[in-house]
């Protein structure tokens, strides 16, 4: 137990005392609303000793509360213990949201206090609707935790960097010609951009001022008739950066100033936001005579939809990545078999080792998942120095990976057999993979969307009385983040914007089952959609299998795959064997033919 923890609540709501707040939201988010956030905004992780990726922390006088969904209940239970904080399981049957538990359970004339660098607009919306039913009030010019947080970290200071043109593919003055064709179908002036992955795809710039996200901290103006501005640390860019940037008008301001440009808007102009995806703190700078053109930031759609060009670029990532695999699980089968001691930070080691070895890699996509038997069955487990599990020749290792590469980024996940596996190990991997090939094979019109190919993934354990909880698939980035929207496969939700799925749009097919205490089974490769067929019906789409490595065959029970789908795994296996193999030579191409060879 970490004892400072209840000390820095005691400090919260002595402040909250202090300025009257009955209240206080700590979301997962900084000014950008990012996934993964820079140390500078991980105030929710510093208060509760919560380190998912996912959470919302409530703290009153007499309660905290911890909300966060099903990857994460076994880790936030553990990490949560002796702090004070309570765990708040999110999408449960009739357990409520963070927001419910508020309007029930704040009085009339009391406040909430959220800081506004980290609520988007349209949630700010939503939390005033709910308060104002009860009578209380939400106030965002107010960031309580930074106010006792003596030791925060400073602001990231990376230098950002030109993606190299051959693998931009599109220069940056035809990207910010796009987005100001449609700014003007919108009636819009200007267009404010936070989003992180939005700005770097927009000027070809990279940074690392998150881990494992090569992005930069800025926000970027765009006229529609006129310059961009960015506004960034002037010291990341190199002076030749900066030229190279005037030339394609785009101009550097101080990244704090984003607010007074705004603030110079007047009555003629028409901003374009989204709303879920600036800021409360930004957004009050806007004059109230500013028009708001609300809508989603066009950059988003833009950068899902993969080119021809970025393609060509990502089957090379995956084949370079794979066969980068392939030799880290050889060296690992053959040490484990060998009984040279290895554990799950071996593993981690031996992916970075054989991934750095590859062109262009820049490095890891997401912190390596090597969990192995019951430590697989938390989805986002993470081995540490202080707690990890020593491998043994028999079992379930799961090992969800990936790289960051000039040229794309990778994301697979794989269950490896060590040794011996048990019956359920292998009847469970297999109904997965089952899922898996449905989803993989499936055909769908055009217009449909990822809620509604869900059920395809789940179909097979729903028939064993089986489920997961997670979504089945998650958009990525083009060397960006590794998870991208606007589109996602998942079960449909209440009032969900539903995004139909469209060439060029990549994403992970990543189906799985975990049994608390015993293993945990997940099976994931990257797929574009492609145009398929037309027929009197209109037109269809399917998926291309981009990832390439074989699954470890031990780990399935053959006898549970209908003919189609052992025909897919097969014809899977047939095209990963001939797009290695050039790569490999030695151990590692007969470890290769071994794990290719038809069922």
């Amino acid at each position: 137990m970490d004892h400072t923890k209840p000390v820095k609540l005691a400090a919260l709501r002595h402040a909250m005392q202090q300025h009257g707040i009955a209240a206080c939201l700590i979301p997962t988010a900084d000014p950008h609303l990012s996934e993964y956030l820079p140390p500078h905004w991980q105030a929710r992780t510093w208060l509760s000793g919560f380190t998912g990726s996912a959470g919302t922390l409530v703290v009153t006088q007499d309660h905290a509360g911890l909300w966060t969904d099903g990857r994460y209940f076994a880790q936030a239970a553990h990490e949560l213990t002796g702090t004070g904080i309570e765990l708040m399981k999110q999408r449960v049957a009739h357990a409520p949201e963070h927001m419910e538990w508020l309007q029930h359970h704040l009085q009339p004339g009391q406040t909430l206090a959220v800081a506004g660098d980290s609520l988007s607009v349209a949630t700010a919306r939503q939390l005033e609707r709910r308060l104002e039913s009860t009578g209380a009030h939400l106030r965002t010019d107010l960031d309580l935790p930074a106010l006792i947080w003596p030791d925060r970290p400073p602001l990231p200071t990376a230098p950002v960097v030109e993606h190299p043109q051959r693998y931009a593919t599109q220069p940056r003055s035809e990207k910010l010609g796009r987005l100001r064709t449609a700014m003007r179908k919108l009636g819009a002036t200007h267009h404010v951009v936070s989003s992180l992955d939005d700005i770097a795809w927009l000027t070809n710039l990279r940074g690392s001022d998150v881990e494992c996200n090569p992005v930069f901290l800025a926000h970027l103006l765009v006229q529609a008739e006129g310059h961009a501005t960015l506004f960034v640390g002037r010291g990341k860019l190199t002076d030749a950066l900066v030229s190279a940037l005037q030339a394609d008008q785009v101009r550097i301001a101080d990244y704090a100033t984003i607010t007074d440009a705004l603030s110079e808007l007047g009555a003629k102009d028409r901003l374009l936001l989204d709303s879920g995806r600036v800021v409360v703190a930004i957004a009050s700078a806007i004059p109230a005579s500013t028009q708001i053109v609300d809508a989603a930031n066009p950059s988003t759609l833009f950068k899902a939809r993969k080119t021809e060009a970025e393609l060509e670029h990502i089957r090379d990532v995956m084949r370079r990545d794979g066969a980068a695999l392939a030799r880290a699980f050889r060296r690992l089968e053959e040490r484990v078999t060998a009984g040279v001691t290895q554990t799950e930070l071996d593993v981690d080691s031996l992916l970075r080792e054989e991934r750095a070895a590859q062109p262009n890699f820049v490095g890891e996509s997401f912190s390596t998942i090597a969990g192995y038997q019951a430590n697989g069955a938390l989805p986002h487990y993470r081995a540490t120095p202080e707690a990890h599990s020593t491998l043994k020749p028999q079992g379930l290792l799961l090992v969800d990976s990936g790289g960051q590469y000039l040229g794309g980024t990778t994301d697979i996940t794989r269950v490896l057999a060590l040794g011996e596996t048990t019956i359920e190990q292998r009847r469970d991997a297999t109904m997965v993979m089952k899922g898996m090939i449905a989803l993989s094979r499936a055909r769908f019109p055009k217009g449909a969307s990822g809620p509604q190919l869900d059920a395809l993934a789940r179909a097979p354990l729903w028939a064993s009385g089986m489920d997961y909880g997670h979504g089945t698939g998650h958009g990525v980035g083009y060397f960006l983040n590794v998870h991208e929207g606007p589109h996602g496969i998942r079960p449909p939700a209440s009032g969900a914007t539903l995004v139909s799925l469209e060439p060029g749009m990549i994403t992970s097919i990543e189906p799985g089952l975990y049994k608390p205490g015993r293993h945990g089974i997940r099976h994931e490769n990257l797929a574009v959609v492609v145009e398929a067929d037309k027929t009197e019906f209109g037109e269809f789409y399917a998926f291309e299998t981009l990832t390439l490595c074989p699954f470890d065959r031990r780990a399935l029970e053959p006898g549970l795959l209908n003919p189609e789908e052992r025909a897919w795994l097969d014809d899977y296996h047939a095209t990963v064997r001939a797009a290695l193999s050039p790569l490999l030579e030695d151990a590692d191409l007969a470890w290769l033919e071994r794990h290719c060879a038809p069922l």
